[in-house]
C-alpha cells in the first residue's frame, strides 16, 4: 500500500511539473524555442554527412544509382517500389542495419518495406537484403 501511495504521489508531482512548464504564453519563451540554441554548436553539411556515413547511412542516391536501386528492389519484391521515395528511404535505413551488423535483418527489412498498402514478408526481406548487398548500395 505504501508503494502505491508513493507511486501515485510521484506521478501527480510529475504531471503538475509538466503542466506548469508547458502553459507559458510568454513571448520570450516562444522566441527562445523557435530559434537555434545559443549553446548548441551548428554543424556544417560536411560534418552532417560524415556523421551519417559513420553510422552506416549511405548518401541520397543520384538519378542513375536511384534507378539501379529501384530495379534491384523491384526484382526482389515488386510491391515495395510502388512508393519510390519510401523505398529509397527504407533502403538507406536498412543499410544502416546491414552496416551495423544488426540481428534479424530479414525481419527488419520486412518491417521497413511495409508501408501504406504494401506488405513485405521476411522472405522478401531476405531478397531485399541480398539486392542491397549485390548492388553495392550500402557501401559507405
Amino acid at each position: 500500500m505504501k508503494h502505491r501511495t508513493t507511486t501515485v504521489a510521484l506521478l501527480l508531482a510529475g504531471a503538475l511539473a509538466l503542466t506548469a512548464c508547458s502553459s507559458s504564453d510568454d513571448k520570450a519563451d516562444s522566441e527562445r524555442n523557435t530559434g537555434p540554441s545559443a549553446t548548441a554548436p551548428q554543424l556544417t553539411q560536411k560534418q552532417k554527412d560524415e556523421i551519417a556515413r559513420s553510422s552506416g547511412l549511405p548518401p541520397e542516391p543520384d538519378a542513375v544509382e536511384r534507378a539501379k536501386l529501384i530495379r534491384a528492389l523491384q526484382a526482389a519484391a515488386p510491391d515495395v517500389v510502388r512508393y519510390e521515395d519510401k523505398a529509397v528511404d527504407a533502403a538507406r535505413n536498412q543499410c544502416m542495419a546491414i552496416n551495423g551488423k544488426a540481428k534479424r535483418l530479414d525481419w527488419l527489412a520486412s518491417q521497413r518495406f511495409t508501408y501504406k498498402d504494401v506488405t513485405t514478408t521476411e522472405e522478401q526481406g531476405a531478397k531485399i537484403n541480398d539486392a542491397l548487398r549485390a548492388t553495392g548500395f550500402c557501401k559507405v
